[in-house]
């Protein structure tokens, strides 16, 4: 049923819902909420309405909450649990926070109330960094630097509601010093122990050991995610073009990008001669259809692993083995980066794969030369006299 022009006002159009509309230039839905007085409009940052209309409740909740916590504050009675239940409303009901970004920081949260007994019932305001510095001292041995330094953010951004709420003004938690990564030396395959792995996958004897090895080769020539190879359908591979559009999870994207977002991975050769394989033995496959048949294949690589003698490797690992070839094939690590969806122009991928392996580093070296080359003959340098006046 089409909306009468009296519905639309600028570019903005009403819906049959209370407190949604829509901005007709991008089609997103905004919340259009009026709460003691005062009016507030947020993006739920989606254009289907479905969605919008599970994410204006939550909106709303939270707005509401936050109202109501803010009066809590001016009265003086704001524990940091009445910051922390803010906080994590406010996570819930944000749609850039993926699913398991949620979930992570709901185990967090946990590990952080269970190491400082009492927190959660305490005065926001009578936090000190005494009282911040004792508990990361005696949490820090415990926990990975991962672990320590996102429950450090944790702690800053519950603090952060109680100083928005005028509870106090300034956050304790900011003088505790994040602690400094460890560096995880990857261990890889080697060519020729790759190629037996992927055999001896591809061998086990159980059922869907043709689809593991599949899976394993799609990972390794392409540097996907395994939940973004999961969802690669026909339709996101091009062969005419060398290309394959990874989408991710269909509900949340793509790690680190706004819902919609794509990014195209070219075929290496090994990935063409792959997929061009597999097309013709799947008649009855369609657009839609998902490249590959299983969703994992860890105990398959693990018993591989085994059998051919080199470190046990993960989903993950692929996607570094990947990145290693490519770089050790003369690739620019700024062009692997954009291949495996970073956004950071590189500077992860340096620290992470800038080192080389020791094998490739050795071959390199071989290369290098203080002698001047003429027609590709070594010629050495002819010393210099100094003649003193």
């Amino acid at each position: 049923m089409k909306r009468s022009k009296s519905e639309q006002t600028g570019p903005w159009l009403k819906t049959s819902y209370a407190n949604l509309i829509r901005y007709v230039p991008s089609g997103t839905y905004f919340a259009r909420i009026r709460i003691q007085g005062k009016l507030i409009v947020k993006s739920l940052k989606t254009d289907a309405i479905s969605v919008a209309k599970l994410r204006l409740g939550d909106l709303e909740k939270g707005e509401r909450q936050n109202v109501e916590l803010r009066a809590a504050a001016v009265m003086g009675k704001m524990t940091f649990g009445d910051c922390l239940k803010l906080y994590s409303d406010r996570r819930k009901a944000d749609p850039t926070f993926k699913p398991k970004t949620k979930e992570y920081y709901e185990y967090r949260t946990k590990a952080l109330l269970k190491s400082w007994p009492g927190l959660q019932e305490q005065d926001v305001r009578k936090i000190t960094k005494t009282d911040c510095l004792d508990w990361a001292a005696r949490f820090r041995t415990g926990v990975s630097p991962s672990s320590f330094n996102h429950t450090i953010v944790l702690l800053r951004h519950v603090i952060e509601v109680g100083i928005e709420a005028g509870a106090r003004y300034d956050n304790p938690a900011r003088f505790i010093k994040a602690s400094a990564a460890r560096t995880t030396q990857l261990r890889l395959p080697e060519p020729d122990q790759f190629a037996a792995f992927v055999k001896e996958v591809e061998s086990d004897g159980k059922g869907y050991c043709r689809h593991s090895a599949n899976l394993v080769r799609f990972l390794a020539y392409g540097g996907f995610r395994i939940h973004e190879a999961r969802n690669i359908k026909w339709s996101d591979v091009d062969s005419k073009r060398r290309k394959i559009v990874v989408r991710g999870d269909p509900t949340t994207g793509l790690k680190g990008r706004r819902s919609g977002e794509v990014r195209e991975v070219p075929m290496i050769p090994e990935m063409y001669d792959l997929v061009e394989r597999l097309r013709p033995d799947r008649p009855d496959d369609h657009a839609d259809s998902l490249v590959m048949r299983v969703r994992e294949c860890q105990k398959a690589m693990d018993r591989a692993a085994k059998v051919v003698g080199m470190e046990r490797i993960t989903h993950h690992d692929l996607r570094h083995l990947f990145a290693t070839r490519c770089i050790e094939s003369g690739v620019d690590i700024p062009t692997v980066s954009r291949w495996l969806g970073h956004r950071d122009g590189g500077a992860l991928a340096m620290r992470t794969y800038g080192h080389l392996r020791d094998q490739h580093s050795t071959a390199m070296a071989q290369q290098v030369s203080f002698q001047k080359t003429i027609a590709g003959e070594s010629v050495a340098p002819k010393p210099t006299l100094s003649v003193k006046p």
